[in-house]
């Protein structure tokens, strides 16, 4: 196995005297001289290991890997050799540099944080800035503000980095808000710090000129994410790249100012802030692994949907839809395609599934059928038929079958409820854009009632951060909806009860709150009649209701033998029997 000209090579960093890079390619590291060629394997085990860190000397190169469950920090001679495990916490750990002396390394964390932070680190949230002996021992944290892609002046009395100030995903292009990082200058011996950019969108991955005297850093301030470089004043600013449509990552230096960096899967070079060069990297090996493999398909599933004749369950696996039978454990694979397929759904009769996929640039509604009549179940079918019902431009997902198996409820845009006619192929709203809020996937809630006349959805009515169950007709004729909870707290986890006659939620309205997102909170399941009858039943002790129940069946008893020989039958109320049997001598 040889690849030639392999893409997608991640975290390239070339080394303090500019001879050789090394970067992350299918979860090991590899070394190529800094002019391109066959690159050689610094490290080969299953784990994924990243982000490697040249030592100032060039000798010894730091890196993350999640050998031991999370990403801890390692290091390996920079000629190959034996890995160290430098730290041991349960949580993820990334190196960023050595210092000057090259026997410390500074990584960011989780950990813990000072008591007077105002934002408590988790997942890979506002990493907290430490620094490790290299031979291993205790790590002493640097400090609590949120440091990533933290790198320390030649001098090792400044440290710069980039911010960390919210939830927003690190990958994403082009955002502009107040979560978009800036770059800024920790003096050591002082403790201060130092806003160095001021752009509303992205600028990152920053590093100090050999100087001291000039920063290098990415922003999109020019469109795609580009190289630019600026004095500590934050003045003077030149833009070094121009490249367009993809966004320049992965930045790094050497002792005379070459950079290195990835844009498009490829790695570059660029030497006295001149033009970049790309640089050609062969990768020789066999692989790791077979390129097929025989997984259990078992857990980590994602949309699960019961067939309505009791006899197999479709879910989500790897983004793939399966069905499995309920007895016997016999499972087929419905789906096989490169795309993302969710949201399973089963038709009325059980012999047509519906899912979501990715196809064609954006989310459609697809179907699976089963061809032939003699064959019931999709886990013993041995044909089936594929083919889009609701695919336009238009992102469609999270269908939801109607009980009488005529309707299809989705969502178009995140956040738009429609209803779409099986047998006229036309969709009606619902609920339109503006109504609800999107924060991500799994997020809009709605549920078909029993007739399947009505649809009960957690809606926002436009107001942001609450949301009540609001009933709408499934033909579209009550455009605002019957909001039945009105509480304008959080309300949701609907579920129709007694054939439709009253309706289920969970709402936060009379519990304890939390901060924000964060914290516990408690909830309370509230329950609405729509069938007085029902809720006098409902509300009746356990003595009366057995009492009650005893009588029903005994008028159910004496009510067919009077209509055996042709006696009208009379019904009294439910009361009115109650009423006989408190008080039987009125």
């Amino acid at each position: 196995f040889a690849q030639n000209n392999a893409l997608w090579m991640r975290y390239p960093a070339i080394s303090p005297d500019g001879s050789t890079i090394v970067f992350s390619y299918k979860g090991d590291l590899y070394t190529v001289s800094a002019e391109g060629g066959n690159a050689k394997a610094l490290t080969s085990h299953e784990a994924h290991d990243y982000m490697p860190v040249w030592s100032r000397d060039g000798k010894t190169i730091a890196f993350a890997s999640d050998r031991y469950g999370n990403f801890d920090v390692f290091t390996i001679p920079s000629t190959g050799g034996d890995v160290t495990r430098i730290t041991y916490n349960s949580t993820g750990e990334y190196p960023f540099d050595f210092n000057v002396d090259n026997n410390q390394l500074i990584y960011g964390a989780v950990r813990h944080t000072v008591n007077t932070n105002v934002r408590f680190p988790r997942g890979n949230l506002f990493l907290q800035l430490y620094t490790v002996p290299v031979k291993g021992g205790r790590s002493i944290l640097l400090s609590a503000t949120g440091m990533e892609h933290a790198q320390y002046n030649s001098k090792g009395t400044q440290i710069i980095y980039h911010d960390r100030k919210g939830t927003e995903d690190a990958w994403r292009k082009h955002q502009t808000s107040s979560l978009t990082r800036d770059i800024w200058i920790y003096d050591i011996a002082s403790q201060s710090y130092k806003q160095i950019s001021t752009y509303e969108g992205e600028d990152r991955e920053p590093l100090f000129s050999a100087d001291d005297q000039s920063i290098y850093y990415l922003s999109e301030k020019k469109g795609a994410q580009n190289i630019f470089k600026t004095s500590i004043a934050g003045t003077d600013e030149k833009q070094i790249t121009k490249f367009n449509n993809h966004p320049v990552r992965h930045l790094t230096r050497s002792n005379d100012n070459t950079l290195c960096f990835s844009w498009n899967g490829d790695i570059y070079i660029l030497k006295n802030d001149g033009s970049p060069k790309k640089i050609t990297v062969s990768i020789e090996g066999d692989n790791k692994t077979n390129a097929e493999r025989i997984l259990s398909v078992s857990g980590n599933t994602g949309s699960v949907a019961a067939s309505p004749t009791g006899k197999e369950v479709a879910f989500i696996f790897r983004g793939e839809v399966f069905v499995t039978s309920i007895e016997g454990g016999i499972t087929k694979r419905v789906t096989n395609t490169p795309e993302q397929e969710r949201n399973v759904s089963f038709s009325k009769d059980g012999r047509t599934l519906y899912y979501s996929t990715e196809r064609n640039n954006s989310w459609d509604i697809y179907q699976s059928s089963i061809t032939r009549k003699e064959e019931p179940y999709f886990y013993a079918s041995t044909l089936l038929k594929e083919e889009g019902i609701i695919t336009s431009p238009a992102e469609e997902f999270q269908p939801l079958v109607s009980p009488d198996g005529k309707s299809i409820a989705y969502l178009e845009e995140r956040n738009v409820l429609k209803i779409y006619n099986i047998a006229t192929k036309a969709s009606t709203t619902i609920i339109p854009q503006g109504k609800n809020f999107s924060y991500s996937d799994g997020d809009q809630e709605y549920l078909w009632g029993p007739d399947s006349k009505w649809i009960a959805v957690r809606s926002a009515q436009g107001r942001y951060g609450a949301s009540d169950v609001v009933l709408f007709k499934a033909d579209g004729s009550t455009p605002n909806g019957f909001d039945i909870t009105q509480s304008g707290f959080q309300d949701g986890g609907i579920q129709w009860a007694f054939d439709g006659k009253a309706i289920v939620w969970a709402t936060d309205k009379l519990g304890r709150k939390s901060l924000a997102y964060q914290g516990s909170r408690e909830v309370d399941v509230f329950m609405l009649f729509f069938d007085q009858d029902l809720y006098d039943r409902f509300k009746l002790s356990k003595e009366d209701y057995t009492l009650l129940k005893e009588k029903d069946d005994k008028i159910k008893k004496d009510s067919a033998t009077l209509k055996l020989i042709g006696f009208p039958i009379y019904r009294e109320s439910m009361i009115e029997r109650l009423d006989s049997l408190t008080h039987p001598f009125p």
